[in-house]
């Protein structure tokens, strides 16, 4: 494998692209939710976990309705909300009229 790419140019010699942002756009201001209208319409996937449990194989196939699946989290403990596959935030179960909804309490900032 060479340490060439199309450019010609060898590895070691290509420049890393800023992640901190350039010149250019630090002086151009503060960012707003306008700046992001171009995703909007992206679609994300949902997902609020109520908790786990691990069983085997010959367990799983013994289920039947009415079975009660115990889970890895208390009454009363905060779910996690992942936005694809990503934590995001913690919340709780409430019920919006017939259906269930969640509350968010938490927001998880993470460091990327």
């Amino acid at each position: 494998m060479s340490d060439e790419q199309d450019t010609g140019i060898p590895l070691d010699e290509l420049e890393a692209p800023d992640r901190h942002g350039s010149l250019d756009e630090e002086a151009s201001g503060p960012q707003s939710a306008a700046d992001l209208e171009a995703v909007f319409d992206v679609p994300v996937r949902i997902s609020a976990v109520l908790g786990h449990s691990k069983m085997h194989v010959s367990d799983l196939l013994k289920l039947a309705s009415g079975t009660v699946l115990e889970l890895d989290r208390k009454v009363g403990e905060a779910i996690d909300i992942y936005v694809n596959d990503r934590l995001v935030a913690r919340g709780e179960v409430v019920l919006v009229e017939d259906k269930l909804g969640v509350t968010m309490t938490e927001i998880i900032k993470t460091d990327r």
